[in-house]
């Protein structure tokens, strides 16, 4: 199966779990400034609104430098932002302190952009994926292994037991990212924010691992922010895109209505960079 043939899996999916909260951000921003003065360098997010709705793949598209990693890192507490709300049910993100944001890391979890520097390279497999099922659901060390083989299988590294002992270099780059996939999925997130999970990784790859996120993310009932600034993957996995240029929002829609009737002249130049396929056309699948 090709990277192209990945049928868009928003039709099928069902709905979030009744526990898991829908991630919100309202007006939004963050701006970047010198050490030496207060004066803003740059607006890195300004006045961004939106809500990812349980069990729903939302897709933040844009080019390097449009904010998206900055809402990423925003979302999972690693940058808080000057201004405005950003709530997951009752957690105040930009607002979190310690044991808050340990509260956070649980709910939340991230699928990094490079699979090699992902995952710390001293740590075996086991080791890796069972510290999240002990520090964050209390699981004793044989209540861990258990979980790492489930975790494992759920990824599609089988048999498990080949895998526990190995090292992240012993690891081709598929396997390393369905790995830093398995351990967000370990304290049991309610949200994953997967920041342009793909991009490292050769095309032949691409489509196994947009199709394991997709079928997880039906399996669990979680909610997805899909950063990425490659239409074509977003158009595979999401339910809705949100575009982004120089930290706004500038289309917002479901997904094949954006690319079939965008409005926004930065997304037809997005569009228009897309392969000869045409947005429009059936996929197979």
């Amino acid at each position: 199966m090709s990277y192209n043939e990945v049928t868009t899996g928003a039709s099928q999916r069902e709905p979030g779990k009744s526990d898991v909260q829908p991630l919100v951000l309202r007006n939004v921003s963050k701006a970047y400034r010198s050490s030496r003065n207060r004066k803003p360098l740059v607006k890195a997010v300004e006045s961004v609104s939106f809500t990812v709705e349980p069990g729903r793949c939302v897709g933040l598209v844009g080019a390097s430098g449009s904010g998206k990693s900055t809402i990423a890192k925003m979302v999972t507490g690693t940058e808080r932002p000057d201004s405005g709300e950003i709530l997951l049910g009752d957690l105040e993100i930009g607002k979190l302190r310690s044991r808050g944001l340990t509260t956070l890391y649980k709910r939340v979890q991230m699928v990094f952009q490079d699979p090699y520097g992902a995952l710390n390279p001293v740590h075996t497999i086991e080791y890796t994926l069972g510290r999240p099922s002990m520090n964050h659901l209390g699981c004793s060390a044989a209540e861990a292994k258990r979980r790492t083989m489930e975790l494992l299988m759920r990824v599609g590294l089988t048999p498990p037991h080949q895998f526990l002992a190995k090292l992240p270099h012993q690891l081709s780059g598929g396997q390393r990212q369905r790995v830093v996939i398995a351990r967000a999925l370990a304290a049991e997130p309610e949200l994953l924010v997967a920041d342009e999970p793909v991009s490292m990784l050769d095309v032949s790859l691409r489509a196994g691992i947009l199709r394991l996120l997709a079928d997880l993310q039906r399996e669990h009932g979680l909610s997805m922010l899909y950063i990425t600034h490659d239409l074509l993957s977003a158009r595979i996995i999401t339910d809705e895109l949100l575009v982004l240029n120089q930290g706004k929002i500038v289309e917002r829609g479901e997904t094949a209505k954006v690319l079939q009737h965008p409005q926004d002249p930065y997304t037809v130049k997005l569009i228009d960079a897309l392969p000869a396929l045409g947005v429009g056309e059936e996929e197979a699948g």
